[in-house]
């Protein structure tokens, strides 16, 4: 089964990762988190994203792990694809652009094949971004 290691700006690796665990509270072991902090510098950084991979893979080294970051270019993403690239783990792919929807579906679908588990995890982020109109939004309902 495929991992899922969360790198993003402090706090919200660890934020995203306890959303994702109150609606999937068995995936704790599937799913990691870095929280990369400004003032930490990135090779420090990049020590403790290799550790929190080779702990989330464990016993499983041939599992799939599939690296959510926030946003391309920041240093989350750089730390990530550098993870990525210079893993001797062959499974490992990177997307940036993380959001709730898309890490539900990738929890959802991480017994899928890697490469599908990556399309569905964009689609899912694809497809949670979306404009309410206040038309549409009947605050009662919620109350």
């Amino acid at each position: 089964m495929n991992r899922i290691l969360l790198v993003a700006h402090a706090p919200l690796a660890d934020a995203l990762r306890r959303c994702a665990l109150h609606v999937f509270p068995d995936c704790s072991d599937a799913l990691g988190c870095i929280d990369v902090s400004p003032d930490q510098p990135i090779e420090q950084t990049l020590t403790q994203a290799r550790a929190g991979l080779a702990h989330l893979l464990g016993d499983t080294p041939d599992a799939g792990v599939l690296v959510l970051t926030d946003m391309l270019g920041a240093t989350p993403s750089n730390i990530a694809q550098k993870l990525a690239d210079d893993s001797t783990h062959a499974g490992v792919r990177l997307i940036a652009g993380v959001n709730l929807p898309m890490l539900l579906r990738a929890l959802g679908y991480r017994h899928e094949p890697l490469n599908t588990l990556v399309q569905r995890a964009c689609a899912g982020g694809i497809s949670g971004v979306v404009e309410v109109s206040p038309a549409n939004i009947n605050m009662t309902e919620h109350a």
